[in-house]
């Protein structure tokens, strides 16, 4: 509630329970689930089942935590809890609202015997994490409607009942396929790779679930082995990890593509509900009949208005008329306008080739002209004339050396006025000239 005085900024004024839910909205928000570990205090089970007890430093630090674990986190248990025991507890923090005060509820209780385990994990966890097997941008956005869902776990869990039922609730209509593996013991690890091969080297589903009820991290510890998160990161199908209660963080829950809090979640966030589809369905229709009466109110209102002007067809006529004697007169000028502009072009260019062509014919003489010269001053006969001989062979080749002349060889010498059959009587070859080193 905001007061503010005359001239004032106003301030914010809570209620004691709105100020406690807020806080623990806000508790929960920034922590989450968390890891305690301590010393149990004034430890104590009520008829119902539920547990209560302190949590403080072994080393006798002043620090004091309420701790409470409901009866499903407490039947669980492999031990029975009691005072001076050290523990380390998960669970999530919040404000117990009636009372004020911090509190801890408790989703599962280690001795501390039992803590190596816990640290083999944060070990892998941070191994994977720096190789980017956790990366966001390795995460797929998930199918709206697949055509078929796939659920890796036992045949035997609680928690297949309760996907089952949930699918059967919220969208019958989905085929499921079901892939059994082990989820917990020596050979569960073997058995969930096993069946996410078989899924994804079968490729008959657009998504696939990976599901476990909750228990102990010894419990889920299957789903903690390398093998098993290497193959969910490396699934070519999308994958939602539901494995144990809200509180329960595995390694594959980390290398999914999505992490659901149960198995019951990781089936809602599989399939939208039927119901939900057929409100959305009812709501495009409702759209869809309000878009049409509009488009026809519309639709009338325009033949309306051409009614109108129908009603006056005279007056319509002639300005259409008038429209059209003005588009004719200037579709006749126009034409005449462009005849001139083409009859002047064409003139323009019967003088343009005129003119090229003459001077095409006047350049192909004066060439010809010069060829003539050349051709006639390369006419043997004119070289015949000056008082030179043709020498050429039976074959009528000309003889170009006296290397082809022999002794007694008939020749026909030809001169510009006649010709004469000889022989050859002697042959004198020139000497060759000296080579130059």
């Amino acid at each position: 509630m905001a007061e503010a005085g005359e001239g004032a900024a106003p301030r914010l004024v809570w209620g004691v329970s709105a100020l406690l839910l807020a806080t623990g909205d806000m508790l929960q928000a920034r922590f989450g689930a968390v890891a305690v570990r301590g010393e149990i205090s004034g430890f104590t089970r009520a008829a119902s089942g539920h547990c209560y007890f302190n949590l403080k430093d072994a080393d006798g630090a002043a620090g004091l935590l309420r701790c409470a674990m409901f009866r499903r986190a407490a039947v669980l248990l492999d031990f029975t809890p009691a005072d001076g025991q050290q523990v380390e507890l998960r669970g999530r923090i919040g404000v117990y609202e009636p009372r004020g005060e911090l509190q801890l509820v408790a989703e599962s209780l280690l001795r501390i015997g039992a803590g190596t385990l816990y640290e083999e994990f944060l070990r892998l966890r941070d191994r994977l994490q720096a190789q980017g097997l956790f990366d966001a941008s390795r995460k797929r956005s998930l199918p709206r409607h697949p055509r078929a869902v796939g659920i890796v776990t036992s045949l035997a869990a609680a928690a297949l009942r309760d996907v089952l039922a949930s699918f059967a609730r919220r969208a019958p209509h989905l085929p499921l396929v079901i892939y059994p593996a082990l989820v917990q013991g020596a050979d569960a690890p073997t058995a969930l790779v096993a069946a996410l091969q078989q899924a994804a080297d079968r490729a008959e589903v657009d998504l696939l679930l990976l599901v476990r009820g909750g228990g102990s991290l010894e419990d889920l510890w299957a789903f903690n082995d390398e093998r098993v998160v290497r193959a969910v990161a490396a699934s070519p199908l999308p994958l939602i990890c539901g494995v144990g209660h809200e509180t329960d963080v595995t390694l594959c829950d980390l290398a999914a593509d999505l992490r659901a809090p149960t198995p019951t979640a990781a089936a809602e966030l599989a399939s939208p509900a039927r119901d939900d589809l057929a409100a959305q369905l009812d709501a495009l229709q409702a759209g869809a009949q309000r878009a049409v009466r509009r488009r026809l109110d519309v639709q009338a209102q325009r033949l309306d208005t051409l009614g109108l002007k129908l009603g006056r067809p005279a007056a319509a006529l002639a300005r259409q008329q008038q429209t059209l004697q003005s588009h004719s007169q200037r579709l006749q000028t126009a034409l005449s306008r462009r005849l001139e502009r083409d009859a002047m072009g064409l003139d323009l260019r019967a003088n343009r080739l005129k003119q090229a062509l003459a001077l095409q014919v006047e350049r192909r003489g004066q060439r010809l002209a010069r060829l003539d010269e050349r051709l006639h001053a390369l006419d043997p006969a004119q070289v015949l004339a000056r008082g030179y001989a043709w020498i050429e062979g039976a074959d009528a080749r000309p003889v170009m050396s006296t290397r082809a002349l022999q002794p007694g060889q008939p020749l026909r010498a030809v001169w510009a006025d006649g010709s004469a059959h000889v022989e050859v009587v002697d042959v004198h070859r020139a000497p060759a000239p000296p080579s130059v080193d």
